[in-house]
Protein backbone atom coordinates (compact mmCIF):
# COMPACT_ATOMS: atom_id res chain seq x y z
CA UNK A 1 0.00 0.00 0.00
CA UNK A 2 1.20 3.52 -0.44
CA UNK A 3 1.28 5.66 2.21
CA UNK A 4 3.38 8.35 0.54
CA UNK A 5 1.90 11.18 -1.67
CA UNK A 6 2.92 10.68 -5.21
CA UNK A 7 3.43 13.39 -7.99
CA UNK A 8 2.14 12.15 -11.80
CA UNK A 9 4.92 14.01 -13.54
CA UNK A 10 3.46 14.22 -16.62
CA UNK A 11 -0.42 13.92 -18.14
CA UNK A 12 -3.23 15.90 -20.36
CA UNK A 13 -5.29 16.65 -17.38
CA UNK A 14 -7.08 19.35 -20.31
CA UNK A 15 -7.68 17.28 -22.63
CA UNK A 16 -11.50 16.71 -23.93
CA UNK A 17 -11.59 13.29 -21.69
CA UNK A 18 -11.72 15.25 -18.24
CA UNK A 19 -13.84 18.23 -19.49
CA UNK A 20 -16.24 19.38 -16.68
CA UNK A 21 -15.11 16.05 -14.45
CA UNK A 22 -11.75 17.32 -13.07
CA UNK A 23 -12.98 17.75 -9.69
CA UNK A 24 -13.72 14.32 -9.80
CA UNK A 25 -10.49 13.63 -11.33
CA UNK A 26 -8.87 15.36 -8.48
CA UNK A 27 -11.08 13.31 -5.64
CA UNK A 28 -9.47 10.44 -7.21
CA UNK A 29 -5.97 11.51 -6.74
CA UNK A 30 -6.38 12.29 -3.22
CA UNK A 31 -8.18 9.15 -2.25
CA UNK A 32 -4.53 7.47 -3.88
CA UNK A 33 -2.43 9.56 -2.58
CA UNK A 34 -1.43 11.75 -5.35
CA UNK A 35 -0.58 14.90 -4.24
CA UNK A 36 0.24 16.69 -7.39
CA UNK A 37 0.46 16.79 -11.02
CA UNK A 38 1.97 18.43 -13.98
CA UNK A 39 0.07 19.20 -17.15
CA UNK A 40 2.11 19.17 -20.18
CA UNK A 41 1.68 21.53 -22.92
CA UNK A 42 1.37 20.01 -26.56
CA UNK A 43 0.62 22.92 -28.63
CA UNK A 44 0.41 26.70 -27.68
CA UNK A 45 -2.87 26.96 -28.97
CA UNK A 46 -3.70 24.97 -25.95
CA UNK A 47 -2.10 26.34 -23.53
CA UNK A 48 -4.75 29.06 -22.15
CA UNK A 49 -6.82 25.63 -21.17
CA UNK A 50 -3.70 24.51 -19.36
CA UNK A 51 -3.01 27.57 -17.47
CA UNK A 52 -6.87 27.66 -16.53
CA UNK A 53 -7.01 24.35 -14.79
CA UNK A 54 -3.65 24.98 -12.66
CA UNK A 55 -4.70 28.19 -11.74
CA UNK A 56 -7.48 26.31 -10.45
CA UNK A 57 -6.22 24.00 -8.38
CA UNK A 58 -3.57 24.34 -6.30
CA UNK A 59 -1.99 21.07 -6.49
CA UNK A 60 -1.43 20.99 -10.60
CA UNK A 61 1.58 22.53 -12.16
CA UNK A 62 1.98 23.10 -16.13
CA UNK A 63 4.53 22.76 -18.71
CA UNK A 64 4.73 25.05 -22.35
CA UNK A 65 5.59 23.48 -25.13
CA UNK A 66 4.84 21.61 -28.41
CA UNK A 67 4.86 18.33 -29.05
CA UNK A 68 7.33 17.48 -31.66
CA UNK A 69 5.22 15.84 -34.28
CA UNK A 70 1.81 18.13 -34.00
CA UNK A 71 0.08 18.03 -37.71
CA UNK A 72 -0.90 22.31 -37.42
CA UNK A 73 -0.37 24.63 -35.07
CA UNK A 74 1.72 27.45 -34.15
CA UNK A 75 5.37 26.49 -33.90
CA UNK A 76 7.20 28.20 -30.54
CA UNK A 77 10.22 30.43 -30.73
CA UNK A 78 12.57 31.13 -28.08
CA UNK A 79 10.83 34.66 -26.75
CA UNK A 80 7.42 33.29 -26.94
CA UNK A 81 8.41 30.12 -24.77
CA UNK A 82 10.17 32.43 -22.48
CA UNK A 83 7.39 34.63 -21.98
CA UNK A 84 4.52 32.02 -21.50
CA UNK A 85 7.03 30.40 -19.07
CA UNK A 86 6.92 33.29 -16.93
CA UNK A 87 3.46 32.52 -15.22
CA UNK A 88 4.03 31.45 -11.20
CA UNK A 89 2.56 27.73 -12.28
CA UNK A 90 4.71 27.26 -15.18
CA UNK A 91 7.70 24.72 -14.12
CA UNK A 92 8.44 22.74 -17.11
CA UNK A 93 9.28 23.30 -21.17
CA UNK A 94 7.85 20.95 -23.18
CA UNK A 95 6.38 18.27 -24.00
CA UNK A 96 9.07 18.44 -26.64
CA UNK A 97 11.69 16.46 -28.42
CA UNK A 98 11.26 13.99 -31.35
CA UNK A 99 8.74 11.60 -32.82
CA UNK A 100 9.77 9.75 -35.94
CA UNK A 101 7.12 6.79 -35.49
CA UNK A 102 4.07 8.66 -37.77
CA UNK A 103 6.09 11.78 -39.59
CA UNK A 104 3.57 14.33 -39.53
CA UNK A 105 6.82 16.61 -39.47
CA UNK A 106 10.34 16.48 -40.79
CA UNK A 107 13.28 15.33 -38.40
CA UNK A 108 15.00 18.49 -39.52
CA UNK A 109 12.20 20.86 -38.38
CA UNK A 110 11.38 18.36 -35.37
CA UNK A 111 15.08 18.80 -34.28
CA UNK A 112 14.94 22.71 -34.75
CA UNK A 113 11.63 22.81 -32.58
CA UNK A 114 13.72 20.69 -30.00
CA UNK A 115 16.60 23.35 -30.05
CA UNK A 116 14.26 26.17 -29.75
CA UNK A 117 12.89 24.35 -26.28
CA UNK A 118 16.32 23.91 -25.21
CA UNK A 119 17.25 27.39 -25.55
CA UNK A 120 14.18 28.60 -23.34
CA UNK A 121 14.98 26.29 -20.48
CA UNK A 122 18.57 27.63 -20.27
CA UNK A 123 17.24 30.70 -20.47
CA UNK A 124 14.33 30.24 -17.92
CA UNK A 125 16.27 27.90 -15.53
CA UNK A 126 13.12 25.63 -15.94
CA UNK A 127 13.73 22.01 -17.12
CA UNK A 128 12.62 20.48 -20.46
CA UNK A 129 9.62 17.52 -20.85
CA UNK A 130 11.52 15.48 -23.56
CA UNK A 131 9.52 13.33 -25.88
CA UNK A 132 11.10 10.36 -27.61
CA UNK A 133 9.66 7.96 -29.80
CA UNK A 134 11.54 5.92 -32.54
CA UNK A 135 14.27 8.64 -32.10
CA UNK A 136 17.30 7.39 -29.79
CA UNK A 137 19.87 8.43 -31.95
CA UNK A 138 18.92 11.61 -32.84
CA UNK A 139 17.55 12.74 -29.61
CA UNK A 140 21.01 11.74 -28.01
CA UNK A 141 23.22 13.33 -30.44
CA UNK A 142 21.13 16.68 -29.77
CA UNK A 143 21.18 16.18 -25.72
CA UNK A 144 24.41 15.72 -26.00
CA UNK A 145 25.17 18.72 -28.50
CA UNK A 146 23.65 20.89 -26.16
CA UNK A 147 25.22 19.51 -23.13
CA UNK A 148 28.22 20.86 -24.90
CA UNK A 149 27.09 24.09 -24.65
CA UNK A 150 26.19 24.15 -21.16
CA UNK A 151 24.32 21.52 -18.83
CA UNK A 152 20.65 21.93 -18.17
CA UNK A 153 18.31 19.55 -16.21
CA UNK A 154 15.53 17.50 -18.20
CA UNK A 155 13.50 14.61 -18.02
CA UNK A 156 12.85 11.73 -20.91
CA UNK A 157 9.42 11.39 -19.89
CA UNK A 158 7.01 8.38 -20.30
CA UNK A 159 10.38 6.36 -21.29
CA UNK A 160 10.56 3.73 -23.94
CA UNK A 161 13.54 3.68 -25.69
CA UNK A 162 16.68 1.61 -25.49
CA UNK A 163 19.11 1.40 -22.98
CA UNK A 164 21.96 3.30 -24.08
CA UNK A 165 19.94 6.46 -23.98
CA UNK A 166 18.18 6.50 -21.15
CA UNK A 167 21.91 5.79 -19.26
CA UNK A 168 23.71 8.14 -21.44
CA UNK A 169 20.87 10.80 -20.68
CA UNK A 170 21.36 9.92 -16.81
CA UNK A 171 24.92 10.38 -17.17
CA UNK A 172 24.50 13.99 -18.45
CA UNK A 173 22.42 14.60 -15.41
CA UNK A 174 18.56 14.17 -16.85
CA UNK A 175 15.66 12.04 -14.93
CA UNK A 176 13.93 9.15 -16.37
CA UNK A 177 10.35 9.05 -16.31
CA UNK A 178 8.19 5.61 -16.63
CA UNK A 179 5.10 5.41 -17.54
CA UNK A 180 2.23 2.31 -17.10
CA UNK A 181 3.87 0.47 -19.97
CA UNK A 182 6.60 -0.83 -17.35
CA UNK A 183 3.16 -2.70 -16.01
CA UNK A 184 2.60 -4.55 -19.34
CA UNK A 185 3.42 -8.08 -20.09
CA UNK A 186 6.16 -8.29 -22.58
CA UNK A 187 7.94 -5.49 -21.97
CA UNK A 188 10.90 -6.86 -19.95
CA UNK A 189 13.55 -5.07 -21.95
CA UNK A 190 11.82 -1.53 -20.46
CA UNK A 191 11.82 -3.34 -16.87
CA UNK A 192 15.05 -3.62 -16.76
CA UNK A 193 15.82 -0.28 -17.59
CA UNK A 194 13.81 0.92 -15.11
CA UNK A 195 15.79 -1.29 -12.77
CA UNK A 196 18.88 -0.19 -13.59
CA UNK A 197 18.36 3.51 -13.57
CA UNK A 198 19.62 5.35 -10.16
CA UNK A 199 16.78 6.04 -8.23
CA UNK A 200 17.71 9.30 -7.65
CA UNK A 201 17.15 10.03 -11.33
CA UNK A 202 13.47 8.05 -12.06
CA UNK A 203 10.14 10.09 -12.40
CA UNK A 204 6.58 7.93 -12.48
CA UNK A 205 3.81 9.14 -15.19
CA UNK A 206 0.71 8.24 -16.31
CA UNK A 207 0.50 10.79 -19.81
CA UNK A 208 -2.75 9.98 -19.21
CA UNK A 209 -5.51 9.91 -20.95
CA UNK A 210 -2.99 7.24 -22.74
CA UNK A 211 -1.07 4.36 -21.53
CA UNK A 212 -3.44 3.48 -18.57
CA UNK A 213 -1.72 0.73 -16.52
CA UNK A 214 -2.83 -2.62 -15.54
CA UNK A 215 -5.15 -3.30 -14.53
CA UNK A 216 -6.91 -0.34 -16.39
CA UNK A 217 -4.67 -0.83 -19.57
CA UNK A 218 -7.39 -0.24 -22.65
CA UNK A 219 -9.72 2.06 -20.30
CA UNK A 220 -9.18 6.28 -20.25
CA UNK A 221 -5.99 7.10 -18.15
CA UNK A 222 -6.45 9.52 -14.91
CA UNK A 223 -3.75 10.82 -13.11
CA UNK A 224 -4.14 8.31 -9.85
CA UNK A 225 -3.77 5.84 -11.48
CA UNK A 226 0.02 6.90 -11.15
CA UNK A 227 -0.40 4.54 -8.29
CA UNK A 228 -0.28 1.98 -10.29
CA UNK A 229 2.49 2.62 -12.45
CA UNK A 230 4.60 3.16 -8.84
CA UNK A 231 3.38 -0.70 -7.36
CA UNK A 232 4.53 -1.84 -10.68
CA UNK A 233 7.72 -0.45 -10.26
CA UNK A 234 8.26 -1.19 -6.59
CA UNK A 235 7.70 -4.66 -7.62
CA UNK A 236 10.84 -4.33 -10.65
CA UNK A 237 13.00 -2.93 -8.53
CA UNK A 238 12.17 -4.81 -5.28
CA UNK A 239 11.32 -1.67 -2.69
CA UNK A 240 8.07 -1.08 -1.03
CA UNK A 241 5.35 1.32 -2.92
CA UNK A 242 5.85 3.85 -0.50
CA UNK A 243 9.52 3.75 -1.05
CA UNK A 244 8.78 4.93 -4.56
CA UNK A 245 6.42 6.91 -3.79
CA UNK A 246 8.78 8.93 -1.57
CA UNK A 247 11.61 8.46 -4.08
CA UNK A 248 10.16 9.70 -7.33
CA UNK A 249 8.56 12.70 -5.17
CA UNK A 250 11.38 13.77 -4.03
CA UNK A 251 13.23 13.53 -7.27
CA UNK A 252 10.35 15.69 -8.85
CA UNK A 253 10.33 18.71 -6.36
CA UNK A 254 14.08 18.22 -7.17
CA UNK A 255 13.76 18.44 -10.84
CA UNK A 256 11.35 20.79 -10.72
CA UNK A 257 12.58 23.37 -8.53
CA UNK A 258 9.76 26.55 -9.17
CA UNK A 259 7.19 24.17 -8.28
CA UNK A 260 6.15 24.99 -4.51
CA UNK A 261 5.55 21.51 -2.23
CA UNK A 262 2.10 23.06 -0.51
CA UNK A 263 0.64 19.98 1.78
CA UNK A 264 -0.12 17.42 0.02
CA UNK A 265 -4.04 15.24 1.39
CA UNK A 266 -3.23 13.62 3.75
CA UNK A 267 -2.54 9.66 3.86
CA UNK A 268 -5.14 7.77 5.24
CA UNK A 269 -3.28 5.10 8.55
CA UNK A 270 -1.72 2.36 7.12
Amino acid sequence: MITEPLVDSHCHLDFADFQGQEESYLAAMEAQHVGWALIAGVTLERFPGVLALVERFPNLYAGVGVHPDTQQGQEPDVATLCRLAEHPKVVAIGEAGLDYHYKHSSPAGQAEGFRNHIAAARETGLPPEIHTREADADTLAILEDEHAKGPFPAVLHCYTGGRELALRAVDLGLYVSFSGVISFKKTEALQAIAREVPIDRVLVETDAPFLAPVPYRGKTNEPAYVAHTAAALARIRGLTESEIAAATTENFFRLYTKARRPAAPESAPA
